[in-house]
């Protein structure tokens, strides 16, 4: 604890009117940059934030929270696995599946397709396809139809429109297992879909259940269950939980294995965000070590009274601490009341600064997220504020231990 008579000569030396403008220069420029500094980190960080929500919200629009695979991805019995999974704890809806790794070609163009075969009166109990359908709808999807719902980018690979068949080539072993033979159906496209990610938009094709079964040979059979969870952070240990119930021979994955590399290159730029505009914090910290410094060398005659008078080294210290924390406590405090109300209306600050100078930060034609998401956490607020106060605190100690130095009989020998 700082004794009072310490932080009154502090806040006053702070206060005061110096003989040297360059030093209350300085003073201002430390504190203006902790502020910056301050500021662009919590920015930048609720930045990052939005945009891990919005990629993870856009892959979770096709993908389940959590898949259960069956042995050899056979499952033929299914709809009592299907209701027992849907009633155990945790979990807010199941559905069936079967994948299909397969080729579509039309009109001599081939391209590689993800075929997902889908109860479509269950489907959206676990995805939220149907509010991303561009044109069509899953209650065309009927078993036997034949029919695809194709992801937009897909569709437009293949040069295909509503109504246009197409040709699903499915790779089979032969009787012989010598060589692969590839088993052909032709299926009729009656819907669109865009979620915005190009790995869903341009690969995966969605049929009925049954016609998927159908198209790789095991008609009645399923992959597996997909399943969507009432606490989607909750997965991995739930989706272990429900295939250790069902089976050991049952495997388990869940959105945080499948979409891995997603989200690790997200984390590792937030990671390498926070260090690099955590040095600028730390640059701008630095500088109240020459402000300080400046202001031993300013108040020499001063320190050295105050000595002669019976104040200690120690004290004579913290009377330079308080001044260096009060100037990167209000630099600190001046960036959270600026970064705060810019990370919560960035999406409305940034249409503003584009259409003034006339640039586009997200271009459509180049990225699917036209907007900067925003998502401010306090945790990261005080994590940014305990950061930039611990570095501003650190930059205090030299200059204050050299004031404690301070010889009275040589500070004084020329006054």
């Amino acid at each position: 604890m700082f004794r009072p008579l310490t932080l009154c000569i502090g806040l006053r030396y702070l206060r005061a009117r110096r003989a040297s403008r360059f030093v209350s220069f300085i003073s201002m420029v430390s504190l203006l940059g902790v502020a910056v500094g301050v500021a662009a980190l919590i920015v930048v960080l609720s930045v990052m934030n939005g945009f891990e929500q919005e990629l993870r919200n856009r892959l979770l629009n096709l993908t389940s929270h959590a898949v259960v695979v069956a042995p050899d991805g056979r499952l033929r019995d299914w709809s009592p696995v299907v209701d027992r999974v849907a009633a155990m704890p945790g979990v807010e809806g199941a559905a069936p599946f079967v994948e299909v790794q397969a080729m579509l070609a039309h009109d001599g163009l081939l391209k590689g397709t993800l075929l997902r075969g889908i109860d479509p009166a269950l489907e959206s109990a676990v995805s939220r396809i149907e509010q991303h359908l561009v044109t069509g709808s899953l209650e065309l999807l009927e078993a036997g139809s034949d029919r695809l719902v194709l992801g937009r980018l897909l569709a437009a690979r293949l040069r295909v429109g509503l109504g246009d068949s197409v040709t699903l080539l499915v790779p089979t072993g032969s009787e012989t297992g010598a060589r692969l033979v590839p088993r052909l159906r032709r299926f009729t496209v009656v819907g669109l879909f865009d979620v915005g990610m190009e790995e869903q938009d341009g690969l995966l094709a969605l049929t009925h259940l049954a016609d998927a079964a159908a198209a790789r040979g095991r008609p009645g059979e399923v992959s597996g269950v997909r399943i969507e969870l009432e606490d989607l952070f909750a997965a991995p240990r739930i989706a272990r939980s429900i295939a250790a119930d069902l089976g050991p021979d049952f495997e388990a994955r869940d959105w945080t294995q499948e979409n891995a590399s997603y989200f690790r290159a997200v984390r590792i730029e937030k990671t390498m965000m926070t260090l690099i505009l955590s040095l600028v914090v730390a640059v701008a910290a630095f500088n109240i070590v020459a402000t300080l410094v400046m202001v031993v060398t300013d108040k020499r005659a001063e320190i050295a009274i105050l000595r002669t008078m019976g104040l200690s080294p120690g004290r004579v210290m913290r009377v330079f601490l308080v001044q260096g924390t009060a100037i990167g406590a209000a630099g600190t405090l001046l960036g959270v009341l600026a970064g705060v109300p810019l990370a919560l209306h960035v999406g409305t600050v940034m249409p503003a600064l584009e259409s003034l100078f006339g640039f586009s930060v997200l271009p459509a034609e180049v990225y699917y997220i036209t907007r900067l998401p925003s998502d401010l956490r306090g945790a990261q607020v005080l994590l940014v504020t305990g950061i930039a106060l611990v570095l501003c605190v650190l930059s205090t100690i030299y200059p204050s231990w050299r004031a404690a130095r301070t010889e009275p009989a040589e500070a004084l020998r020329y006054e």
